[in-house]
């Protein structure tokens, strides 16, 4: 693989696990704040737990490409800032808080969708993406069920 193709594909999977550590970030301090008479909390542990799985396997691929891993998210990142106010929505509001998931994974999701558009990308890094964006979609329909 050229070094051009391994720097794409490295830029990709940092660009997207920036995102991943804001949502799993997220879901962390849904867990922490969510009242257990919701019946939220292990699910909201449980996604973490997958987030953060799936974030060591990005971070894994990209040492392989011979990359330096993201280990932060982004300091703009939407998500991140959707969940900042968790905590006055979700005692206020479990409709909003549901739908502030749903924003994020939304976000996440097209992250994802626009890298995967790119041609460039390949192999074991392409697989990882399709991962991830399964992932966000799955949490998109975790918060529109609990909506319903």
């Amino acid at each position: 693989m050229s070094d051009t193709m391994n720097k794409t594909e490295i830029d990709a999977l940092n660009d997207v696990t920036k995102v991943l550590i804001d949502s799993q970030k997220g879901y962390e301090k849904c867990a922490d704040l969510t009242d257990e008479s919701f019946g939220f909390r292990a699910q909201f542990q449980q996604r973490a737990s997958d987030r953060a799985a799936l974030i060591s396997r990005f971070q894994q691929q990209v040492q392989t490409l011979g990359g330096e891993p993201q280990t932060d998210g982004g300091a703009m990142g939407a998500l991140h800032r959707g969940f900042t106010e968790f905590s006055s929505l979700f005692r206020d509001d479990k409709k909003a808080a549901l739908s502030a998931i749903d924003d994020g994974e939304e976000h996440l999701a097209k992250a994802i969708k626009d890298r995967l558009e790119k041609s460039e990308v390949q192999g074991q890094a392409r697989a990882l993406l399709e991962e991830a964006y399964s992932s966000a979609r799955e949490g998109e329909s975790f918060a529109d069920s609990m909506t319903s």
